[in-house]
C-alpha cells in the first residue's frame, strides 16, 4: 500500500472519509496528536486499527465526535458530565461515559463505558463530520512509540500500512488529551493533559 500525505483539500478530506465509510483506516489531526482512526461502528474496520499500530488487544479505543448530537449517541450524560462538556469540549479531554448498546464491545474491550473526545481541530470536525459517524482512534503511531504530532512523524510509524495521512500541519497542544472518568459517578483521572485535575473539579464543585 501507498502512504499518501494529503493536505486538507475538499477533495481530500472527502476522499478520507469515504475511505472510513468503506471500513479503511484514515490517519489525521486533531489539536493534541495525530490519530488512526475507522468507523467506530464496524469492527472490522477497528481491528485494522490494532493491527496497523500493533496495539495490544486490551487497550479500548477512544471515540471522536464532531456534534454534540454524536455524544448522544454513544453515551451516557450525566449532570456531571454535562457540566464538562459544556465547559471543555470541544477541547483536549477525553470523557469516560457510560456506553449505549450501538458502540460495539470490541471498540471498547467489553467495557460498559467508552472514552469519547470532541477535537478542537476543524479539519478533524469537517473529517468526522463527512464520514458521518464517530470515528474510533487511538494515537497514530507504533504502540510504545511516541504519539505523533506531525504527518512526517505517523508516515514514519505507519508508511505502507495506511493510504491517506491528512496533513493539519504540527498539533497545537502536542501532547495527548487528559482522560477524566466520570463513568461511575467520581471522577479518576486516568491521564493528565493539558487540562489539570483541579480545572476539572472546579467545574464539578
Amino acid at each position: 500500500m501507498n502512504t499518501e500525505i494529503l493536505k486538507p483539500a475538499a477533495e481530500n478530506i472527502l476522499r478520507a472519509a469515504k475511505l472510513i465509510q468503506a471500513g479503511e483506516i484514515v490517519a489525521f489531526p486533531t489539536e493534541t496528536v495525530y490519530g488512526l482512526g475507522a468507523d467506530a461502528f464496524n469492527v472490522a474496520a477497528c481491528k485494522k486499527i490494532y493491527s496497523a499500530k500493533k496495539r495490544p488487544a486490551d487497550k479500548p479505543l477512544t471515540l471522536h465526535v464532531a456534534t454534540f448530537e454524536m455524544i448522544e449517541q454513544i453515551a451516557e450524560i450525566s449532570s456531571a458530565a454535562e457540566k464538562l462538556i459544556e465547559k471543555f469540549l470541544p477541547g483536549p479531554l477525553t470523557l469516560i461515559l457510560p456506553k449505549k448498546n450501538i458502540v460495539p464491545d470490541f471498540v471498547t474491550c467489553n467495557s460498559k463505558s467508552v472514552g469519547v473526545r470532541f477535537p478542537k481541530n476543524s479539519v478533524a470536525q469537517d473529517f468526522i463530520k463527512i464520514a458521518g459517524v464517530p470515528i474510533a482512534a487511538p494515537s497514530a503511531n507504533i504502540s510504545g512509540k511516541n504519539p505523533p504530532t506531525t504527518a512526517q512523524e505517523v508516515f514514519e510509524n505507519l508508511s505502507g500500512k495506511v493510504e491517506i495521512i491528512l496533513d493539519g500541519g504540527k498539533c497545537n497542544v502536542g501532547i495527548s488529551s487528559t482522560v477524566a472518568d466520570i463513568s461511575s459517578g467520581e471522577l479518576k483521572i486516568l491521564r493528565q493533559g493539558i487540562i489539570s485535575a483541579a480545572q476539572i473539579l472546579e467545574i464539578l464543585n
